[in-house]
C-alpha cells in the first residue's frame, strides 16, 4: 500500500459500487463513493482546483484570506485545502446546516458566519453576497465564488469525467447527479459531450429547486420554495452553470430522500448525506421506469456522519412527519419519547445530581422523569430545580435526585383535549401524560408545536 506525502493526494480516485438490494427495475445501478474523498465529500475535488489556480494565477499567496458561501461540503473542502497551505479561511452559511458540518468546519480551523437560510439572492443576509461583502471588507482577502469559478466545473471536466468512464470500462448509459454550484453537472457535462454523446445526465432536485423545471419546461422561476436536503437545489441559475445535456429532472420531496436515505445504509451498508438520498431516489425512480436494461450511476456526494442529529435521528425524523407512527388520536400522538418503548430519558430517586446533568446534557433534555425501582412515577427534575438544588455549593452535585425533584406532578389524562395543554404550559410546567396510572411520557411546548405544524403541512 502507498504512503502519501499529504492528505491533499488521497483526493480523487473514490471506489465505484454496485446496488445489490434495492429494487432498480431493468437497470444495473452504480454510486460513486464520493463520501470517501478525506474531507467526506465530492467537494474536495473543487476545493483543492479552485484554490491551486487561484494561487497559479497569483490571484492569492501566503497571507492571504479566503471566503467563500457555501452549504456546507465546498466548504469543508476548503478548510482541507487552506488548513494544509495556512491561508485563513471565512464561511458563510445559511443557518439550517446541521450540527455537524458546522462543527467539523470549525474543528478544522474556518471562521464561522451563520446567516439566514430564509432569504433569497439579493438580500444583504443572503449567504453568498454576505461572503462577497466580508472579502470586499476583509485586507488581502479573495472571493472564491464557487458559482461563478470556472475551475469548478474543470475539476469535475478533467478528473471525476475521466475516472467515472475508465472506472465503468466504458459501459455507461446515465449518471444522475444532483445541482448545489453546477460544477458537476458543467464538467461532466462538458467531458461526456466529448467521450461519450449518447449518455444521459439525469438531474436529482429537491423539492422546492427552480431547476426542475427549467430542465424540464425550460422555465427559469424565480419563485423557490424551501427544502431540508443540504447542498444541492437552487434559487437561481448559477453563472457556471450548463443543463443543455441534462435530459430529464426529478423533484424529490425533503420525505423521500431522508427515507431513501436511511433506507441505503440500511439495505446496503452506505452511510450517505442527505442530498445522496435525493439521488437514489431519483436514481431509482429513472432506473424503474426503463423497458430496457440500463448501466446507471450516482453518486454518494457526502458522508451521512454529518447528518447524525437530522435524517439519522429518528426523533428528529419524526418532529418532521418523516417517520410514519402509530397515530391514535389523543395525546399520545403529541409525545415524542414514549416510555413504553423505552425512548423516554429517566433517572432514578437515589441516583446522584451530577448523573442528573450527564444524562440532560447527553440527549438533550430539560427535564426528566424520576422512575422508581418498581417502576413507579414518583417526580419530576428538570433544569430549573436542579440549578436550584447546587447553586450554593457544586457539592451538592453527589446528593441523591430525591432531595431535588418535584413531587407534586402536574398530570393530564391521555385523552384529555390538546386545548388543555395551553395552562399547563402557562405555569411553565411539563406535562405529565398518564393512562389511568400507567405513565406515558412528557409533552413539551416544543412537542405540541410540533404536532401543530405536522397537522399544518398534511
Amino acid at each position: 500500500m502507498a504512503v502519501y506525502n499529504t492528505v491533499l493526494e488521497l483526493i480523487g480516485n473514490t471506489p465505484v459500487v454496485k446496488v445489490n438490494h434495492l429494487d432498480t427495475g431493468p437497470c444495473d445501478l452504480f454510486i460513486k463513493l464520493e463520501s470517501q474523498n478525506p474531507g467526506g465529500s465530492i467537494k474536495d475535488r473543487i476545493g483543492l482546483k479552485m484554490i491551486e489556480d487561484a494561487e497559479a494565477q497569483g490571484l492569492i499567496r501566503p497571507g492571504s484570506t479566503l471566503v467563500e458561501g457555501t452549504a456546507g461540503n465546498t466548504g469543508l473542502g476548503l478548510a482541507l485545502v487552506a488548513a494544509q497551505k495556512g491561508y485563513r479561511l471565512i464561511l458563510v452559511i445559511p443557518d439550517k446546516m446541521s450540527r455537524e458540518k458546522i462543527s467539523n468546519l470549525k474543528a478544522m480551523g474556518a471562521e464561522v458566519v451563520l446567516t439566514r437560510s430564509d432569504v433569497a439572492k439579493g438580500h444583504p443576509e443572503y449567504y453568498q453576497d454576505l461572503a462577497k461583502r466580508i472579502a470586499r471588507e476583509t485586507d488581502n482577502a479573495f472571493f472564491i465564488n464557487q458559482f461563478g469559478n470556472p475551475s469548478n466545473p474543470k475539476a469535475h471536466e478533467e478528473l471525476t469525467g475521466p475516472e467515472i468512464w475508465e472506472q465503468m470500462g466504458g459501459e455507461l448509459d446515465a449518471i444522475v447527479l444532483g445541482v448545489g454550484s453546477s460544477g458537476t453537472v458543467t464538467g461532466l457535462s462538458r467531458y461526456f459531450a466529448r467521450t461519450a454523446p449518447d449518455l444521459e445526465l439525469i438531474l436529482a432536485d429537491p423539492e422546492g429547486s427552480i431547476l426542475t423545471r427549467y430542465v424540464n419546461e425550460g422555465v427559469l422561476s424565480t419563485d423557490s420554495g424551501s427544502w431540508l436536503v443540504e447542498g444541492i437545489g437552487e434559487d437561481f441559475l448559477p453563472t457556471i452553470s450548463d443543463f443543455t445535456r441534462v435530459t430529464r429532472a426529478y423533484s424529490i420531496s425533503d420525505r423521500d430522500s431522508f427515507q431513501a436515505g436511511r433506507e441505503l445504509l440500511m439495505r446496503e451498508g452506505i452511510l450517505g448525506g442527505s442530498s445522496s438520498g435525493t439521488l437514489i431516489a431519483a436514481a431509482l425512480q429513472f432506473c424503474r421506469e426503463q423497458t430496457e436494461p440500463k448501466r446507471v450511476l450516482t453518486f454518494a456526494c457526502d458522508t451521512g456522519n454529518r447528518y447524525l442529529s437530522k435524517m439519522y435521528n429518528d426523533f428528529w425524523m419524526r418532529d418532521q412527519g418523516f417517520l410514519e407512527t402509530e397515530q391514535h388520536g389523543d395525546l399520545r400522538d403529541l409525545i415524542a419519547r414514549p416510555y413504553h418503548s423505552h425512548d423516554t430519558v429517566t433517572i432514578g430517586p437515589d441516583e446522584p445530581l451530577a448523573n442528573a446533568y450527564k444524562r440532560m446534557k447527553l440527549y438533550d433534555v430539560s427535564q426528566l422523569p424520576v422512575i422508581a425501582d418498581d417502576g413507579r412515577l414518583v417526580g419530576i427534575l428538570d433544569e430549573s430545580d436542579l440549578l436550584l438544588a447546587v447553586a450554593d455549593s457544586s457539592d451538592r452535585f453527589d446528593e441523591p435526585v430525591s432531595k431535588a425533584m418535584v413531587q407534586e406532578l402536574t398530570e393530564i389524562a391521555v385523552n384529555a383535549p390538546v386545548s388543555d395543554l395551553l395552562p399547563i404550559f402557562d405555569r411553565d410546567f411539563v406535562a405529565i401524560v398518564k393512562d389511568g396510572d400507567a405513565f406515558l411520557g412528557l409533552i413539551t411546548r416544543v412537542d405540541l408545536l410540533n404536532y401543530l405544524r405536522r397537522k399544518a403541512d398534511r
